[in-house]
C-alpha cells in the first residue's frame, strides 16, 4: 500500500506531499489541473520511462519519493535478497531523481538500484490502469498474458518452468546451428590435423636421434679414411721393424736397470711403464676396430633417408625435433577436443530432441489448463458485465486451432471476442467495442484478477471514460469492490465514482509568483458534497445538485455498511 508520496519540481508541481490510506481514494478536479501528472509521477516512481521534459521549467532536477508498506507477496522477499536490500524493514522507501543532464538515480531504502530493478520492484507495488490498458484489450497478442494472470499459482509455476525450458531449447538450437554452419571448415581442420598427426606419429621421432644419426652417417661416409687411419696407426704401433711398443719396452728395460739409483730415474721408469701398457692397449683396440670395420651401404642409405624425413618435418612443423614433438602434442590435444566436439554435436542433437519432447508435454498440459481457465473466465466476465449493465453481452476466448507451434508462452494464441447486443455475432474485441464497453470489460477483468493478485495499490486513470447514468453507478460499485482487497486510487470525472470513495482529494491549479502550480486538498464531508455537486452540475451549483450529491454519498455509505 502507498502511504505517502512526495513530488518536487515535477511538471507544474513545485512541491507536493500526499498521504494515502487503505481503501478507495478518488482524485477529482477540473481537466488540466494536474490529476494525471500525479499518476505519471507514481508511474515513474514504480520504474516507468522518464524524460527531462517532466522537470519543472527553470529547475535542474526533480525528485519523486514514495513510502510503501511491505507487499504481502511470497516472491517479493526473494527479489529483495537478490538485490541486496534489507528484508527486515516494515516499509519501503522508493526514491527517483531525474536531472536535465539525463542522469537517473533510483534508490530503494537508501540503496541505489538500476531502473530495470526499480521496475521489477514497482510491479509488486503499483498497478496503473488507464488508456494503455484499453489499448492492450485491443491487441490480441496481449490477450494470452491477460488470461494467464487469471491462472492459479500452480499454473503460473508450470508456465515459468515451460518458459525456462523454452529458453534453454532456443540456446541449444542456436548452438547447434552455429556448429552446423561451421561444419565444412570444421571437417577440413580435422582432416588436416589428422594427416599431420599421423605423419609425425609414423616418423616415431626420438629426442637426440638426429645427432646420433648424423654421427653414424659421417662415419659411414668416411669409411675408407677411418680404415686407412686405423691401419697406419696399427702398423706404427705393432710392426716388428718399426714397432713403437717394442721400442718403448726396450727403453723401459734400460731404465729399470738404474731406477734404484735415483728418485728421478725411478719416476722416468714408471712413466715409461705406463706408456708401454697404454700403447699395448691402444694397439689392441686399433686391431679390434680394424676387425669390426665393415662398410654397410644400405645402412648409409637408411640414415640419409631418415635424416631427410627429419629435415622435412622440421621444415613443416618446427625448427628442431623437440619443437616438432611439441607441435604433435598440441594437435593431438586439439583432435581429442574436436572428437569431443563431434560427440558434443551428437549430444546437442539428443538434448534438443529431449527438450522439444519436454516442451510439447508441458505445452499440452498448459493448453489443457488454459481451456479450463478460459471457460471459467468467460463465465465470470459475463457475470461481471451483467453487473455493469451489459446483460446481453456474450464474451468468448477463442484459441487458435492446430497446427501448433512452440513459442515462449506455449502453443496457444488466444483472442477475446465480444457480442455487445442480442442477436449479434461474436467478433474480435477490436472491431466491436466502444470506449465505454472497453472500460467495463477492463473493469470486469480487474475485478476478477484483483482477488488473487495481492497488488499493493491499483490506480484507475479515468477508466470510466465514455459511460454515464446507471452504468457509471455500476462501475463505481465495482471499483469500490476492488478496494476491499487492494488500495485503490481513482482519477474520475464521474460523481458516482467519487461518492463511492472512502477519501477524496481535490486537484486544482493556482498561480503563485506568476507561476502556475498544482495544489491538492483532502476534502471533508461538506467539501465532498460541494465537489460532487460541481461534478454533477458543472459551474452552477444549485440546492438540488447539493441534495443529489448528499444522496450519492449517503447511498455509498449505506452500501458499505451492508457489506
Amino acid at each position: 500500500m502507498l502511504l505517502e508520496m512526495t513530488i518536487k519540481n515535477f511538471a507544474i508541481i513545485p512541491q507536493l506531499n500526499i498521504r494515502f490510506q487503505q481503501g478507495m481514494t478518488a482524485l477529482t478536479g477540473e481537466t488540466g489541473a494536474g490529476k494525471s501528472i500525479i499518476i505519471d509521477a507514481m508511474g515513474l516512481l514504480a520504474g516507468g520511462r522518464g524524460s527531462s521534459d517532466y522537470i519543472r521549467h527553470g529547475e535542474d532536477k526533480c525528485l519523486l519519493e514514495g513510502l510503501f508498506e511491505w507487499p504481502n507477496h511470497p516472491e517479493f522477499p526473494l527479489l529483495m535478497e537478490e538485490l541486496g536490500i534489507d528484508t527486515t524493514e516494515s516499509f519501503l522507501i522508493l526514491q527517483r531523481d531525474m536531472s536535465r543532464s539525463g542522469k537517473n538515480i533510483c534508490r530503494v531504502n537508501g540503496r541505489i538500484v538500476t531502473l530495470v530493478n526499480l521496475r521489477r520492484i514497482g510491479m509488486y507495488l503499483v498497478d496503473i490502469q488507464g488508456q494503455n490498458e484499453h489499448q492492450e484489450l485491443l491487441q490480441p497478442e496481449k490477450h494470452l498474458s491477460l488470461m494467464d494472470s487469471f491462472g492459479s499459482k500452480e499454473f503460473k509455476q508450470k508456465l515459468e518452468t515451460y518458459q525456462k525450458v523454452f529458453v534453454e531449447y532456443q540456446q541449444l538450437a542456436r548452438e547447434l546451428q552455429k556448429v552446423q554452419q561451421n561444419e565444412q571448415s570444421y571437417v577440413q581442420r580435422i582432416d588436416m590435423l589428422r594427416f599431420q598427426s599421423e605423419e609425425i606419429e609414423q616418423a616415431a621421432l626420438q629426442d637426440n636421434e638426429e645427432e646420433a644419426l648424423v654421427e653414424e652417417r659421417d662415419k659411414l661416409m668416411n669409411f675408407q679414411k677411418i680404415v686407412d687411419a686405423f691401419g697406419k696407426t696399427y702398423a706404427i704401433l705393432s710392426e716388428e721393424s718399426t714397432s713403437i711398443v717394442d721400442g718403448v719396452g726396450l727403453a723401459l728395460n734400460e731404465m729399470q736397470e738404474i731406477e734404484q739409483l735415483d728418485a728421478d730415474y725411478q719416476k722416468i721408469s714408471e712413466n715409461l711403464q705406463s706408456a708401454y701398457y697404454m700403447l699395448q692397449d691402444a694397439a689392441s683396440e686399433v686391431s679390434k676396430q680394424l676387425d669390426y670395420l665393415e662398410l654397410d651401404e644400405e645402412r648409409l642409405e637408411e640414415i640419409v633417408a631418415r635424416l631427410e624425413l627429419i629435415r622435412q618435418l622440421k621444415r613443416k612443423y618446427g625448427e628442431s625435433v623437440q619443437k616438432v614433438l611439441a607441435y604433435y602434442e598440441s594437435i593431438v590435444a586439439e583432435l581429442n577436443q574436436m572428437d569431443h566436439s563431434e560427440n558434443q554435436l551428437e549430444a546437442l542433437n539428443k538434448q534438443l530432441i529431449e527438450k522439444e519432447e519436454k516442451l510439447w508435454t508441458l505445452a499440452n498440459e498448459i493448453h489443457a489448463q488454459r481451456r479450463v481457465m478460459a471457460d471459467t473466465l468467460e463465465k465470470e466476465i459475463m457475470q461481471e458485465l451483467k453487473d455493469l449493465y451489459m446483460e446481453n453481452a456474450r464474451f468468448e476466448i477463442r484459441f487458435k486451432e492446430a497446427p501448433y507451434e512452440l513459442g515462449i508462452n506455449g502453443i496457444d494464441q488466444v483472442a477475446f471476442y465480444l457480442s455487445s447486443n442480442l442477436g449479434e455475432d461474436l467478433k474480435p474485441l477490436v472491431k466491436v467495442a466502444s470506449g465505454g464497453e472497453l472500460s467495463r470489460i477492463l473493469l470486469a477483468l480487474k475485478t476478477i484478477f484483483s482477488k488473487g493478485q495481492g497488488m499493493t495499490s491499483i490506480v484507475f486513470d479515468e477508466v470510466d471514460t465514455g459511460v454515464s447514468g446507471r452504468v457509471a453507478q455500476a462501475i463505481a460499485e465495482k471499483i469500490a469492490k476492488i478496494a476491499k482487497n487492494s488500495q485503490v486510487l481513482c482519477i474520475t470525472h464521474l460523481p458516482q465514482v467519487a461518492a463511492q470513495a472512502d477519501y477524496q482529494y481535490f486537484i486544482s491549479k493556482e498561480v503563485v509568483d506568476e507561476r502556475t502550480q498544482t495544489k491538492i486538498t483532502q476534502l471533508n464531508q461538506a467539501e465532498r458534497i460541494e465537489e460532487i455537486a460541481r461534478m454533477l452540475a458543472g459551474q452552477e451549483i444549485t440546492n438540488l445538485t447539493l441534495e443529489h450529491a448528499k444522496e450519492l454519498l449517503a447511498l455509498a455509505q449505506q452500501a458499505t455498511k451492508k457489506e
